[in-house]
């Protein structure tokens, strides 16, 4: 059922392609123009009556059996006189007002971005009321620098830079929020074809590497996977910055030996026929995070309706992502030169996980990137201990105080549950990487247990 369709209708069904009217390419376009159609106050009415339906009929077709059997007047009439519909309604309309509508998102052109980059052309956006410029970016000190003299209201960024930031590690110190996780998995580690035999990491002593940023999770999880091989990622390899979009370039022309980055930018390689995929970061850590959704503190204060109007589209576009009955469709939207700038086919085997590696095999793997919003605790704590391994943080550390303050888990489950989504209950869990388990309380003991690292 969409999100502006009469629930009291009988006739109406849940509906996975195209949308509810026929009319519109998708579900999210037929609800933009309905929420632009509609007078305000019966769009939240509807709205409202809308979550409460699905709530007491979680199956669509119980629901549709339900109004068939007592009409629509009838159910209409008892739901109203049961609960209070018309104060519910009044309440979602004033705590829904945006106080802006106009708004600048800066993305980097890589499949991490999906949910903030379908969320224009499919209609996310409009649904809340927001009219959001999504603006392609050249580099991650570009999107940092331009969300901190304020040319972006908010950004798409790598998950360890809204913790940099707060802490002033790269930039002047201003308090930064992480309310939704991007996608889940989605980087690979891509070598040059002419290294095709060279398989084993500890073959890699003089390597050039490349990842996107030194605030990355390319980053750290490159190193991890290079020390846990007995490489030292300071003295044994190179690793240099380099965006993503030139690391193709910078492959082809053997400036580097490879790369962890993101993807398309993997198999943009493997299609380009100079690289291929070693290694999944999927297989380093399962369902690690990857990119976010971030915004300074000052923009979530100082316009705290803009803000959850913001917040609610990206989670909901990110909901609609992880369903893989939408990927292709979504490939379809983000390709264009103005978004990505691929070819469909590349989005497309990375989005639906059925990809040829450049080894010559194709490869199935549905969950190669993933879209999950929640933002872990755990993650920024795990986060903090690869920037202290490092000598990126000096001196004591309060991880939990720091994760809690910048990973918003508590803004999220609000809106998640807005949305009819299922938040989890807890806001931190333990998790294993290259079978390493980490427990987000016991970060000083983790950090003590690498023999490879530049503090303690």
């Amino acid at each position: 059922m969409a999100l502006f369709d009469d629930p009291f209708d009988a006739r109406r069904r849940l509906r996975r392609g195209g949308c509810a009217c026929g009319a519109h390419e998708n579900q999210a376009a037929h609800d933009a123009a309905a929420a632009a159609e509609a007078p305000a106050e019966a769009r939240a009415e509807r709205l409202v009556e809308g979550a409460v339906m699905r709530a007491l009929f979680p199956r669509d077709a119980t629901r549709r059996a339900f109004l068939a059997a007592v009409g629509a007047g009838a159910a209409a009439a008892a739901l109203r006189e049961v609960l209070p519909i018309g104060f519910a309604t009044e309440a979602f309309a004033q705590a829904g007002a945006p106080e802006r509508k106009d708004l600048k998102v800066g993305f980097i052109p890589i499949t991490c971005a999906t949910p903030i980059i379908m969320a224009a052309p499919m209609g996310f956006y409009a649904k809340q009321g927001l009219a959001v410029e999504v603006v392609k970016t050249a580099g991650w000190a570009v999107i940092r620098d331009k969300t901190l003299n304020k040319e972006y209201d908010a950004a798409h960024m790598l998950a360890p830079m809204p913790i940099a930031i707060s802490l002033g590690i790269g930039s002047t110190p201003q308090p930064y929020t992480m309310p939704a996780v991007e996608n889940v998995n989605g980087q690979a580690i891509t070598l040059s074809v002419k290294h095709k035999d060279r398989r084993d990491p500890k073959s890699w002593k003089g390597f050039r590497l490349a990842v996107p940023f030194d605030y990355s999770m390319h980053n750290y999880l490159l190193r991890y996977c290079l020390a846990e091989h007995g490489i030292d990622p300071d003295t044994d390899v190179q690793i240099r910055a380099v965006p993503p979009p030139e690391m193709v370039a910078n492959l082809r022309a053997e400036n580097i030996d490879g790369f962890l980055a993101p993807d398309p930018v993997n198999q943009r390689a493997v299609y380009d026929g100079v690289g291929f995929i070693h290694l999944l970061s999927k297989e380093i850590w399962d369902r690690h995070p990857c990119c976010a959704f971030a915004a300074s503190q000052a923009f979530a204060t100082e316009t705290p309706n803009t803000y959850a109007a913001l917040l609610r589209a990206i989670i909901e576009a990110t909901a609609y992502a992880s369903k893989p009955e939408n990927r292709k469709e979504i490939a379809a939207q983000i390709a264009p030169a103005n978004y990505l700038n691929q070819p469909v086919t590349v989005v497309e085997q990375v989005l639906t996980g059925t990809f040829a590696d450049g080894l010559g095999s194709v490869r199935r793997v549905p969950d190669r990137i993933d879209f999950d919003a929640f933002p872990w605790h755990s993650f920024a704590v795990w986060i903090l201990t690869q920037m202290k391994r490092w000598g990126q943080v000096k001196g004591d550390l309060d991880y939990r105080a720091v994760a809690e303050k910048v990973y918003r888990a508590t803004d999220a489950a609000k809106l998640m549950a807005q949305a009819g989504l299922n938040p989890p209950a807890a806001t931190s869990k333990t998790f294993a990487v290259m079978g390493r388990t980490f427990d987000p309380d016991r970060p000083k003991e983790y950090l003590d247990s690498f023999a490879i690292r530049r503090a303690s």
